[in-house]
């Protein structure tokens, strides 16, 4: 199984999406991929512990993709090995009237994890500069000053945005969020093959809405969309991943070793020491505990 090399899929300049591979094995059979993952979960699942016990980063996670790039079967199999009480998923749908009455941040940040917590955002804050910008009439519904319609959303209101999640991204670091960020780099043959088979088999039919086949038809302007806010807003405290997505065992696993291997970076996360009056009387407790027989 070849080595995963963050640097191969970490952003660090303006990027085109079209230069990235969507497919990868990693050299590795399925059995050699569920193997590998099954180790590295384990550790993350170790880490997540001692990251609690810490109790002074949260980490929090993105997962953006176009339909069906496996976002929801990622999350299950990378942290199957977590304890629920140190994870929490949040999947962000179209905006509730409550939601839209708060700016459009205002959702996320109530979600976001508490310190010695990881969090995962199952679709993201990014939707604000994605599917928006596909559909800019769904800006009016915000109520913005100044906005009355379409016309008055142009690059200059994208840009704005743009800065505004870097600000945003840049608090949460600033306060001890570790932030990652992995585009689902999905291709299009592969996103009907795996349309194909919500439709094939029943099990998989409610998955499927006639508005995925809308939605298809414009993804050349999603994958300039993605394109434009990957590289505005993947900075080192915040950096965007690009994940070849189509197989989906490979994906599993580049982001799962791209977590360990950066947050094991962080050699400070460690057990908290007991205090020295308690450490100078383990053995009296002991004997009380044991006396109770």
């Amino acid at each position: 199984m070849n080595s995963i090399e963050i640097d191969k899929y970490k952003v660090r300049n303006k990027v085109k999406l079209a230069d990235y591979p969507s497919r990868t094995n990693l050299d590795a059979t399925d059995k050699e991929l569920k193997k590998n993952l099954h180790k590295i979960r384990k550790e993350l699942g170790k880490f997540q512990d001692t990251l609690y016990a810490h109790n002074k980063y949260s980490v929090l996670i993105c997962l953006q993709g176009m339909d069906t790039a496996g976002k929801d079967s990622l999350i299950r199999e990378v942290f199957k090995d977590f304890n629920v009480r140190g994870i929490e998923v949040h999947s962000f749908k179209v905006p509730t009237e409550l939601e839209l009455s708060h700016d459009y941040l205002w959702r996320h940040y109530i979600a976001l994890p508490a310190k010695g917590k990881f969090g995962v955002f199952n679709r993201t804050h990014y939707e604000n500069v994605l599917v928006t910008k596909v559909h800019p009439e769904y800006i009016l519904g915000e109520q913005l000053p100044g906005i009355h319609k379409v016309e008055n959303i142009n690059q200059k209101f994208w840009n704005r945005r743009y800065e505004e999640i870097n600000n945003f991204e840049q608090h949460l670091a600033d306060n001890g969020t570790l932030i990652f960020k992995f585009f689902l780099h999905l291709s299009k043959e592969e996103q009907r093959q795996r349309l194909l088979r919500r439709l094939a088999l029943k099990e998989k039919n409610w998955k499927f809405s006639p508005s995925d086949l809308k939605e298809r038809k414009l993804w050349d302007a999603y994958q300039d969309c993605y394109q434009e806010a990957v590289n505005a807003t993947s900075k080192e405290h915040a950096p965007w991943y690009i994940i070849p997505a189509d197989n989906k065992k490979a994906a599993r696993n580049i982001v799962a070793s791209i977590l360990l291997k950066e947050l094991k970076k962080y050699k400070d996360v460690q057990e908290p020491e007991l205090s020295p009056k308690i450490k100078a009387n383990l053995e009296d407790y002991k004997i009380q505990l044991e006396s109770e027989n």
